[in-house]
């Protein structure tokens, strides 16, 4: 059995986490995108959202969270950068590649500690629940964040379904694995040990906030982005909002999650947003909200969980949160 090569964290300097060229090249991809979209090439298609969605709207009265009244990060930005390791690690691999991934047919397992395990195929998944927007923040672990109006339903409507038991103490995600389609996987073979794997404790799963994505700006979410189902937990870094879902398991013992196997002395298993708590290699008291430059970084203050404070921080009265990171 060939052993693994152990992983080396990017070197990333603190005053500047993530790469820039999206943004410098950002008139460039829109021609490229446009022309895409009257030939029908990858790219066009991969950022066309294949269809307008029914559903209910976030207002500014909207309760617990579901709402902020920040200005939306542009369509552009939230499509075009990203971290989706299964297409490559630049922030525009996954706009460029992920057209290679099909998701129809799909389908979502669920399964573990559940009374009635079953499965989900691409119409239950994108129309099988009442769907409704939520406008979240969203902070990567890098130190750039967005504020997206996602669509879809919540987690704990889609649990109920399975019936989970009383031994489901934790939520495992699985993201999809197939090398043919995600070019990511055929060149992180000696490192991460696919497929993507992410895990939430039972009370955060069925938390209000917790949600499922099968949708953004109103429309079908991009491949890019993570379709046709990602989860979105608007108080944790950026990672643990697992994309492109094929498999739910309730467990009673706690997973292990990808970055945390990788990288547990920079990757905790709750990752939760956290100013106090920096990341071993850069700070975590600042962000940098896109749309942004070299020129106008944009920067702004972090917020305890993320800003979700009132709605989550119950659920770690007492936690070291320096240890339980």
């Amino acid at each position: 059995m060939r052993k693994k090569a152990p992983y080396q964290p990017p070197s990333i300097p603190s005053s500047e986490i993530t790469s820039e060229s999206v943004w410098l090249k950002r008139r460039h991809f829109m021609s490229v995108a446009a022309g895409g979209l009257i030939a029908g090439a990858p790219l066009g298609r991969a950022l066309a959202a294949s269809g307008s969605l029914n559903y209910a709207a976030a207002s500014n009265a909207s309760p617990g969270g579901f709402y902020t009244g920040e200005k939306q990060t542009p369509f552009d930005d939230v499509t075009r950068y990203n971290n989706f390791y299964e297409f490559g690690t630049g922030k525009d691999d996954p706009a460029s590649y992920a057209h290679e991934m099909s998701i129809d047919p799909w389908s979502l397992q669920v399964d573990g500690e559940v009374e009635k395990p079953g499965t989900l195929n691409l119409e239950d998944i994108q129309s099988g629940f009442d769907l409704e927007e939520r406008v979240y923040r969203l902070r990567c672990v890098e130190a750039w964040s967005m504020v997206v109006p996602w669509v879809g339903y919540s987690l704990a409507d889609l649990l109920k379904r399975f019936q989970p038991t009383s031994k489901a103490k934790y939520v495992q995600f699985y993201t999809l694995q197939d090398r043919k389609q995600m070019r990511g996987q055929r060149s992180f073979t000696s490192t991460i040990d696919w497929p993507y794997v992410e895990g939430l404790r039972m009370d955060e799963a069925m938390n209000p906030l917790t949600f499922m994505a099968t949708g953004l700006y109103g429309k079908d979410i991009p491949n890019q982005n993570g379709a046709p189902i990602r989860l979105v937990v608007p108080w944790k870094y950026g990672f643990k909002s697992i994309k492109s879902i094929v498999r739910i398991r309730l467990t009673e013992r706690r997973p292990k999650t990808t970055w945390e196997m990788l990288a547990p002395q920079e990757y905790g298993f709750y990752a939760n947003v956290n100013p106090q708590v920096d990341h071993p290699r850069w700070s975590q008291k600042t962000e940098r909200r896109l749309p942004s430059s070299l020129f106008s970084p944009n920067r702004i203050d972090t917020q305890m969980f993320n800003g979700y404070q009132e709605q989550v921080g119950h659920l770690y009265a007492g936690m070291d949160l320096k240890r339980f990171y």
